[in-house]
């Protein structure tokens, strides 16, 4: 047995071969002790900086709690804030665990390149936690899938939340099952050829259980807030490393594939990211595939040149949502104006908001240029956890757009180069809302949650009348949860499953191989809704041609003169919905279609 895969960290309890190392940042303590069930409490000894530490004999399993002193005799019992696993929830007593306690089977897994990514998102509560997701990766793998990624599973307060209010970062919710469990999902997802990346938060805690603020105030800036509490000091050594190790936990010891990091504009020290990306590098050397993948709402292109994969692009979503629904509410009035231009801006540069100005954001400017970078720095999608989510009422676009135009959309998602991403149920069509849901613990919290989502949706048009906010599900309601549940993962014969495999089977053989020197060679409106769009991808030129438009596009007559011409017959069909080929050279581009061809360079 070897420590291969193990992370050794500065904080929390650190077990081998029988003696464990017990670490507290807790600078405002008078004094800590250790307390371990059915034992004397071990007082801690302090170290400079207001680290506590204590090393003592105990058995894997064992239940244990800090008892901390602090100014004017405040007493404060606390489960470990770097705690592996819990005895329960969030307040409830941690647990020693011994990392090498599981028996990797695909020990020699070095991972797989960016460029092959088919990304799948998925909510692991919802598919009845870590066991039971790790009976359907068969499917997502048959489907053409390539990575998964997991919503946040950091411990969070109560049975059910979409992981974004944990409070203890480094031990899984036991709602999802046991870190054993949550190994064999990573494990079993290697045999199948699947990556596994995890959606980790960086940018705040969670409303409830969270005690940092008590014994180690430092944490937090003292005259700043979010909308959760505090906001996170990542100017302090002590708070850097702890993100940094949690990071380098999950990769090390759980063996993820790699790491999605939510809302990284919000990390109020942006060097930090810098700094968390060459750590992760650094450690897992060459030999293994890792992938650091950003949310960032100010379009840093700058980053994807600094240690990470790729950023989601929120612009390619706004912008086909707008093409799709006709919404021009909120964020999407940034895309309302001529969004065929910016869907081909979108698809020859990755980011559209390059430093312009956003008329959402009372014009300020956002984003960098990103232009020279891969189509592969960018994730696209059509639906996820926020777009859909956060919807008044869940709706997924199934029961937002027509059928046809969604079906072509997402066929330019699965085949244009940039790296796509599924949301779960998307591979069905399915018509489930997905709702945002939580199990707070105090009616007051239930409260102020519920009342922030309906003054959220007061300003919209839709919600003019009062009686409509009793249309918007109660997140704290269990039913809220259960609405949200999708069917399984879609299997053999269902229509629109194959639809998605077929599109994905088209990526495998003829559009991964190329992303590895694939550069976009331009694009075009064609019109109000349709682009055409052209890529070096390998040795071949790929052209994707799409209307998502109800109405054709004339490619013959006198107003066509910008219409480009169609590849040479020596270019090969590889998609064409509905004759779209044939179509334009007799002079239109039907409504709702995809024609994509490949040409020798």
């Amino acid at each position: 047995m070897t420590d291969r895969f193990v992370h050794t960290m500065p904080w929390g309890a650190q077990w081998k071969d029988g003696v464990c190392r017990f670490s507290l940042w807790a600078p405002a303590a008078l004094s800590v002790a250790l307390v371990i069930e059915g034992s004397e409490p071990l007082a801690m000894q302090q170290h400079a900086g207001g680290r506590w530490t204590v090393e003592t004999t105990c058995v894997p399993g064992a239940s244990y709690r800090y008892a901390l002193t602090l100014p004017g005799g405040q007493q404060l019992s606390i489960a470990d804030p770097a705690s592996r696993c819990q005895d329960g929830d969030v307040d409830d007593a941690s647990l020693v665990t011994d990392p090498q306690a599981y028996a990797w089977q695909q020990s020699q897994w070095p991972g797989r390149p960016w460029h092959e990514a088919v990304v799948y998102e998925l909510h692991v509560g919802l598919l009845g936690g870590f066991a039971k997701v790790t009976e359907q990766l068969s499917s997502l793998a048959d489907l053409g899938v390539t990575a998964i990624e997991l919503m946040p599973v950091s411990d969070f307060p109560g049975q059910r939340n979409w992981g974004y209010d944990g409070v203890l970062p480094f031990a899984p919710d036991t709602a999802y099952g046991t870190p054993a469990e949550l190994k064999r999902l990573v494990d079993t997802a290697h045999g199948l050829g699947l990556m596994v990346l995890l959606d980790v938060v960086y940018n705040h805690f969670g409303p409830d259980g969270n005690y940092l603020g008590a014994y180690a105030p430092q944490f937090f800036h003292a005259d700043a807030a979010t909308a959760w509490g505090g906001a996170i000091d990542f100017s302090q050594p002590e708070v850097r490393s702890f993100f940094t190790s949690n990071a380098l936990y999950w990769i090390e010891e759980y063996r993820f594939d790699g790491l999605r990091i939510d809302a990284a504009h919000a990390i109020g020290r942006q060097d930090w990211l810098v700094e968390m990306a060459a750590a992760v590098r650094a450690q897992t050397g060459p030999g293994r595939h890792v992938h650091l993948v950003l949310e960032h709402d100010g379009n840093a292109a700058g980053l994807l040149q600094q240690g990470f994969n790729a950023q989601w692009n929120d612009d390619a979503h706004h912008v086909l949502h707008v093409l799709l629904t006709g919404e021009c509410d909120g964020y999407y009035r940034d895309y309302a104006q001529a969004p065929a231009e910016r869907l081909a801006r979108c698809l020859a540069e990755g980011f559209i908001y390059q430093g312009e100005a956003s008329q959402h954001r009372q014009g300020e400017a956002r984003g960098e240029p990103s232009a020279g970078l891969s189509p592969t720095a960018f994730v696209s999608f059509l639906q996820n956890h926020d777009q859909t989510g956060n919807r008044a009422f869940g709706e997924r676009l199934t029961t937002l757009a027509h059928p046809a135009a969604l079906r072509v959309a997402q066929a330019l998602l699965l085949l244009s180069p940039q790296i796509p991403l599924l949301f779960m149920g998307e591979e069905s069509a399915s018509t489930q809302p997905f709702l945002y849901f939580t199990a707070h613990r105090t009616e007051a919290l239930a409260t102020a949650v519920r009342e922030g989502r309906w003054k959220e949706f007061s300003t919209s048009a839709a919600f003019a009348d009062p009686q409509s906010r009793l249309r918007i599900s109660d997140p704290n309601d269990p039913a809220t949860f259960t609405q949200s549940t999708p069917a399984a993962i879609g299997e053999r014969g269902d229509p629109s499953t194959t639809w998605v495999r077929d599109l994905l089977a088209l990526r495998h053989a003829h559009i991964i191989p190329g992303l590895p020197t694939c550069k976009a060679l331009g694009a075009q409106a064609l019109g109000s809704a349709a682009v055409h769009a052209r890529w070096q991808l390998g040795d071949a030129i790929l052209t994707i041609t799409v209307n998502l438009g109800a109405e054709a596009i004339d490619t013959a007559g006198a107003s066509a003169a910008s219409i480009p011409v169609l590849p040479s017959a020596r270019a090969t069909t590889l998609f064409d919905s509905g004759g779209a080929r044939h179509a334009w050279a007799v002079g239109a581009l039907p409504a709702h279609a995809l024609l994509a061809l490949l040409e020798p360079a």
